[in-house]
């Protein structure tokens, strides 16, 4: 597939959008601020993974090589970002009464099962923290002497020794927007831990020796040494949260600055979505969740719905959340497999065949037809717009409709969708039905039951039509009749 529109990103340093041009040509190379794993992930968190693998994909789309790197911070961050208070790793270990390392283990498996169920790609390479420590302790030992001071608590970077301290977050001294509390001794406000030395008389779980005592590395410092440890000095992009803009990213660059000897700020493009907002709080605060993905599925929800309501907002706007926007997204999901179910038939494709690998969109060399061109150009130039999402899908879904050869149609699907990642050519329909945890009721009982409401209305017995309906309907389920969509049915809860 074409694609000629140039790719424009937004680029937080400068605060404009700028065409992308790679350091090495052909090449993208990008790294994404990743978890740090003493619990299960907030959807608001999980944001910037769909964002993050939006931008992976639109560079794979542009034509470009992928080089994506994404750390796992499973020592160092404290439970402040503004450099104050316990390690959060510690923290949750004591709480759980379990070693650091067991539950760094387990909420990184539960992440990953998570990036699995958003659809979300697998990275060239997951950088885990403590596997760098060693490559921290010397990058540290090569700044200090110039860039450096030691507190009783350990070694400080002082951030007037590098120009233009905060201009990321578009502030230079401590009243800005990437204020850091002050700390006793501190020469600085925004001065900040490189390495943080374990107090007398108490032992950390996750400790290492150092010129500057022995304790952990800073949180700033590990995204610093693996990026350009996995990426190079300088690299192309890295992505994170609106919330690392104001202290974590500044603080990178202030080491990367110094350990480069330059004003050099790592990567040549800083990329931040923004918040996810949940201004009703209804689904924790009257039952206590933690609102991560599990809590969605748990409620019926399909994970792809989630991507989906994250598309339908452009990566730098605020998106609100609630259960009413998440299941507006499901059924704008769900009519996406209905036409795509709609487009199969018209292929000639059997409904439930394995279809995906017949469609390889631009790998395989394919050129749209004419009448396809002006809407496989506004798709690209929509994703080429600093990561267009909600134009592109508006544009996928009227292909799915044109009145164009359905095999050609089915092959644009596939090379939108490697951008879009909804996963449209290896779901089936029945896979978005996710029955909620709390269901009084299984599928195969409901499936037995519409049955035998589908046999009573043949036989134009109403009376047991109506009391089979209203015994499902007591038990939380939805019988659809004459639904548009056509779906049966669905489960729902209070």
């Amino acid at each position: 597939m074409t694609t000629e529109a140039p790719l424009v990103l937004y680029n937080s340093l400068t605060r404009s959008a700028e065409p992308f041009a790679p350091i090495h040509p052909g090449e993208a190379r990008l790294y994404t601020c990743g978890p740090t794993v003493y619990n299960f992930q907030h959807i608001g968190n999980m944001r910037a993974y769909v964002f993050a693998d939006t931008l992976g994909r639109a560079l794979s789309h542009k034509g470009y090589k992928l080089t994506h790197i994404i750390n796992i911070t499973d020592v160092g961050h404290l439970t402040s970002d503004a450099d104050e208070g316990a390690d959060k790793m510690e923290k949750a270990a004591a709480a759980a009464g379990k070693s650091a390392w067991d539950i760094a283990k387990f909420y990184t498996q539960a992440y990953w099962a998570d990036i699995d169920r958003l659809n979300i790609r697998q990275p060239a390479k997951w950088s885990i923290a403590t596997e760098y420590v060693p490559a921290m302790i010397e990058f540290a030992k090569e700044i200090a002497d110039k860039h450096c001071y030691e507190l009783d608590g350990g070694l400080y970077f002082d951030t007037a020794t590098v120009p233009d301290y905060g201009r990321l977050a578009r502030s230079v001294n401590d009243e800005g927007e990437g204020r850091i509390e002050a700390v006793e001794g501190k020469r600085q406000p925004q001065d900040f831990a490189i390495w943080r030395k374990t107090p007398t008389g108490e032992t950390r779980q996750m400790e290492w020796d150092s010129p500057w005592g022995r304790g952990a590395p800073g949180w700033h410092l590990e995204c610093s040494v693996m990026s350009e440890a996995l990426l190079g000095h300088p690299f192309d992009i890295h992505t994170g949260g609106i919330d690392h803009r104001e202290i974590h990213h500044p603080n990178e660059i202030a080491q990367n600055q110094a350990h480069s000897c330059n004003a050099d700020s790592g990567a040549r493009i800083w990329m931040h979505n923004n918040f996810l907002i949940d201004r009703g709080s209804k689904m924790s605060k009257s039952s206590g969740e933690f609102l991560r993905l599990q809590v969605l599925v748990d409620r019926g929800f399909h994970p792809l719905a989630f991507r989906l309501m994250c598309l339908q907002a452009h990566y730098r706007s605020e998106l609100e959340f609630s259960l009413e926007n998440l299941a507006a997204a499901l059924t704008r999901l769900k009519r996406l497999f209905i036409a795509r179910d709609r487009l199969k038939a018209q292929a000639g494709i059997e409904p439930g065949s394995a279809f995906a690998s017949l469609f390889g969109g631009e790998s395989s060399g394919w050129e749209p037809s004419a009448k396809l061109q002006p809407h496989i150009e506004r798709f690209d130039s929509a994703i080429s717009d600093d990561l267009n999402t909600p134009v592109a899908l508006t544009v996928l879904e009227e292909v799915l409709t044109l009145k164009v050869d359905p095999n050609e149609r089915l092959t644009a699907v596939a090379a939108m969708d490697k951008v879009l990642g909804l996963n449209l050519l290896a779901l089936d329909r029945a896979d978005l039905r996710v029955h909620p945890a709390d269901a009084q009721i299984t599928e195969t009982e409901i499936a037995e039951q519409l049955s035998l409401r589908t046999e009573a209305r043949a036989n134009k017995n109403f009376a047991a039509s109506d009391a089979i309906r209203d015994a499902l309907i007591a038990k939380g389920v939805e019988v659809m009749d004459g639904d548009p969509l056509g779906w049966d049915w669905a489960v729902t809860l209070d």
